[in-house]
């Protein structure tokens, strides 16, 4: 009799991006395009494209806690992301939920602004996401920018300020902080991964393409699914850093939109 395999099941908790880039969207596509199928819960909607976005809706908490729930209930997931939560009472709605299943390992990306500049994260919802939501992470993901705004610090220039900010926010509970290099300058894009077990660097060449919208979502939903195949944190990092180069690399082969593109999440299939 054949064996079953048992199917790798991400889940992701954020904000629809109308215009296909980012957020649920994006989050799905990098699931499958890394061999993994993809469950989403969806916290706001919005009206977005390539140059911006006009307007957000958020999701009735109780509604949001409803699709995660549900998902969680009959599907076996392995790991979970989340992106936009938007409020500060879906934060600790999504939270609360979340406490109860300690053993999914979660990768919390904590979108506050748009690639355009839009604000997705109200002021007043930061110290919720602080204390409620960050202490249940396995890995955080803040860009150089979203680091700064959770610690109330200037942006970080060097590695070192990097690090430095990195281990501030490991302090606030998170298993491991993955500062992300995207917002800098210099010839390579550089991610510090610090966790427990000490700090490394991932490297990659900076790509020269305005195609960068969705980079967030696509690199903390790509470590998702890596932990969802089970590979460990390091490895898992190491797979989306990789995957979401190519995609860089490869992301003006899109026509998209008139504004700031996506990057391309199937480069391998066309």
């Amino acid at each position: 009799m054949t064996q079953r395999v048992q199917t790798p099941i991400a889940l992701t908790i954020a904000g629809s991006d109308s215009g296909g880039g980012a957020g649920i969207q994006a989050d799905l596509k990098a699931f499958a395009a890394l061999g993994v199928f993809g469950c989403s819960a969806i916290t706001s909607l919005t009206a977005q494209n390539t140059q911006g976005v006009q307007g957000v809706l958020p999701i009735a908490p109780d509604f949001v806690k409803a699709q995660i729930q549900s998902v969680l209930s009959d599907i076996n997931v392995g790991a979970i992301k989340t992106g936009m939560l938007a409020t500060s009472d879906i934060i600790t709605a999504v939270a609360q939920l979340l406490s109860q299943y300690p053993q999914i390992p979660l990768v919390l990306d904590p979108v506050m602004v748009a690639t355009s500049g839009d604000r997705l994260l109200a002021e007043e919802a930061i110290e919720v996401l602080i204390k409620q939501f960050i202490p249940r992470a396995t890995l955080l993901t803040p860009n150089l920018l979203e680091a700064a705004a959770l610690l109330n610090q200037k942006v970080a220039t060097s590695l070192e300020e990097m690090q430095q900010q990195a281990e501030q926010l490991l302090s606030l509970g998170a298993n491991a902080v993955l500062m992300k290099g995207g917002h800098g300058s210099g010839k390579e894009s550089t991610d510090l991964l610090l966790g427990r077990e000490g700090c490394e660097l991932f490297n990659a060449e900076r790509i020269a393409t305005k195609n960068t919208h969705g980079t967030g979502c696509t690199l903390a939903s790509a470590i998702a699914a890596g932990l969802a195949k089970k590979l460990s944190l390091r490895d898992a990092v190491a797979e989306a850093k990789h995957y979401l180069h190519h995609a860089l690399v490869n992301a003006n082969r899109l026509t998209i939109g008139q504004g700031s593109g996506p990057v391309h999440h199937f480069y391998t299939f066309y």
